[in-house]
């Protein structure tokens, strides 16, 4: 007789699993710019209606060190009272981060660079561009998520008419 017991459960196997590891390392403002157009003379006579438009793009490369990329968020969130196109603000924001990954097959990292690490910045992006209209003199503008798996698809397609470089070739 033992005196090891058990607790019916197998044991764990002693080998890594095999999968994807990411961690974000850093998360920075690269650069920042808020235009009040209607600061110094005020808002326009009469009802101001506005009407904002969010641009996105992205980009992604490679850095020295192993397993490092550094992703970077371009928004640039414009508004224009919808009655007369008169400009009300203007907000550029290029907002990075360093990542580092691995286990993420090679054709299948830009995906991922350009789907997973924006979306994880995102929510810090959203706050940023919603202090920025805030401090700016006007109601705080909260983006709605964004869809960054249909971006993506949207930029292969423009990728594939332009005829530059496919998407899945590895970064620089």
């Amino acid at each position: 007789m033992t005196d090891e017991t058990t607790n019916g459960a197998p044991e764990a196997p002693k080998t890594e699993q095999a999968g994807v590891r990411l961690q974000i390392l850093t998360q920075y403002t690269r650069d920042l710019s808020f235009e009040n157009a209607v600061a110094q003379k005020g808002l326009p006579s009469g009802e101001v209606q506005p009407e904002i438009s969010v641009q996105v793009s992205l980009d992604a490369r490679k850095r020295p060190t192993e397993h490092q990329y550094e992703v970077v968020t371009k928004f640039r969130v414009q508004s224009v009272n919808a009655k007369d196109k008169a400009p009300l603000f203007l907000c550029e924001l290029d907002y990075g981060g360093i990542f580092h990954i691995e286990g993420v097959p090679e054709d299948q990292m830009h995906p991922f660079l350009m789907i997973e690490c924006p979306r994880m910045m995102f929510p810090y992006v959203r706050r940023i561009v919603s202090d920025m209209t805030r401090d700016g003199g006007f109601p705080p503008f909260n983006m709605d998520p964004i869809d960054f798996v249909a971006l993506y698809r949207q930029e292969i397609a423009r990728r594939m008419q332009s005829g530059e470089r496919p998407a899945n070739q590895p970064l620089s």
